[in-house]
């Protein structure tokens, strides 16, 4: 369990508030608009309402307590980058940013971000992948190149073994985990047979993933 400080709750920063709770992480929340940090009070340890630009604020919030302080501010972009540098000038363990070009990333990182987050980016991503290609139902990005792909199964592989199939030398992808009934078995075997309604989980890169799926 880690101690959270979650700044800002827009629509990004509830949503990373609501998953850290439910991951168990002890979350303290922050925003100048009190409705926003009401919403926020069932999935947190405190809620403040307050201004993150204020240096006498941060400090008396203790950000050096908290394992990682988490910069969700979207709509000013000024005041995420005075945030982030406070932050830092307080000893904050790790800092994480929102950003939303490039531009930003640099600027966050070089006044005290430890690491960038690009959340509309991603979302982007994830939904061109997804829907461009009928088979894909999830992807997690590795690199630039490479990802875990959740896919239907093809159905020219129903009732054969992975060994039979070899996967891993006809397209290049290694099989990690098959779905069935909404449980994942991470435990696979090359003489599992695979069965209609299952989905499976492969890594490799975005070529070979299409070369797959036709």
């Amino acid at each position: 369990m880690k101690s959270v400080l979650v700044i800002g709750l827009g629509r990004f920063g509830r949503s990373a508030v609501k998953k850290l709770h439910e991951l168990g992480h002890e979350v303290m929340a922050i925003d100048c608009n009190e409705e926003r940090v009401n919403e926020s009070l069932q999935y947190t340890t405190r809620a403040l309402i307050g201004d993150a630009t204020s240096m006498d604020f941060l400090s008396s919030v203790g950000v050096s307590n908290f394992d990682l302080c988490l910069v969700a501010i979207g709509d000013d972009f000024e005041n995420s980058l005075i945030a982030t540098y406070y932050l830092r000038e307080l000893n904050a363990k790790k800092i994480v940013a929102r950003a939303a070009r490039d531009t930003h990333k640099k600027l966050l990182l070089k006044n005290g971000a430890d690491d960038v987050v690009y959340p509309e980016r991603q979302l982007a991503e994830w939904t061109a992948i997804r829907y461009s290609q009928d088979h894909i139902f999830d992807y997690i990005e590795l690199d630039a190149n490479h990802a875990i792909y959740e896919i239907e199964l093809p159905n020219q592989w129903i009732g054969h073994s992975l060994m039979e199939l070899d996967i891993r030398k006809k397209y290049g992808l290694n099989v990690i985990g098959i779905r069935k009934n909404g449980t994942v078995d991470m435990e696979i075997q090359p003489q599992m047979i695979l069965e209609k309604d299952e989905n499976i989980f492969v890594t490799g890169s975005r070529k070979n993933i299409q070369k797959c799926l036709g």
